[in-house]
């Protein structure tokens, strides 16, 4: 900033001059590619690694656009944006209403006890750790898991999770709490097991959205990315 290194904390004022340098291996890479696009929506497939803001970014930069929902940095996978006012709130009023469904694939360590499983307990923020904790003691919000083995691939199991409730960390602290970390989660995960696995990132990908938004002529639309994991 303003020619000088600094924290990624830091706070900008007017007419700061940001720099942002990249090795040549990051800038051959795409930050997203769009799956879907009309005058109400993009469906956006974002890459790994890349923020959900910087995706809202590039979009409204082509013309008026509007944060529906996000996915973590290092969270792959598909995303819807409003372009109109209309469509952003029939959207949010649809994710409310759990007129979206959220299907996930997840690589683990571990090999769950069952092959497919609700599982429910009580998800508690801690703001001042920037994390969550999971618990089955009624602290914080219920939360709702499901999860289905589709493979199993030595100490590792390739998970589909559908997410009836969404909220922050769900996915990767539930797992977690059920012994069943991601492989690469760097917070909630196994450090030791991630680094002999060679896993710098975690292998989480948000594989399918359907949305079911008349609203806006979306009735009971899929997404999927084309990725796996």
């Amino acid at each position: 900033m303003n020619g000088v290194r600094v924290k990624a904390d830091c706070t900008l004022k007017p007419s700061d001059e940001v720099a942002y340098y990249m090795t040549p291996a990051e800038e051959g890479k795409t930050a997203f590619t769009v799956l879907y696009e009309d005058e109400n929506v993009t469906v956006a497939d974002k890459e790994s690694a890349v923020n959900s803001e910087a995706v809202f970014s590039a979009l409204s930069e082509k013309r008026e656009t509007y944060f529906i929902h996000r996915l973590d940095r290092n969270t792959e996978g598909v995303m819807i944006f409003g372009h109109t006012m209309s469509a952003n709130e029939a959207l949010l009023s649809a994710f409310r209403e759990r007129r979206v469904q959220k299907i996930y694939h997840a690589l683990v360590f571990g090999v769950p006890p069952k092959q497919h499983a609700l599982e429910r307990a009580f998800l508690e923020k801690n703001a001042r750790a920037a994390r969550v904790n999971i618990n089955t003691k009624g602290r914080g919000v219920p939360i709702e898991t499901e999860y289905e083995v589709l493979a199993q691939r030595g100490e590792t199991s390739l998970l589909k999770v559908t997410l009836h409730t969404g909220k922050t960390h769900q996915i990767r602290a539930h797992l977690a709490f059920l012994g069943l970390p991601v492989v690469g989660d760097e917070k909630y995960g196994d450090s030791a097991r991630n680094k002999a696995f060679g896993a710098a990132r975690q292998r989480l990908l948000a594989k399918q959205l359907t949305v079911d938004c008349p609203e806006i002529g979306l009735c009971g639309a899929t997404f999927t990315s084309p990725k796996n994991l």
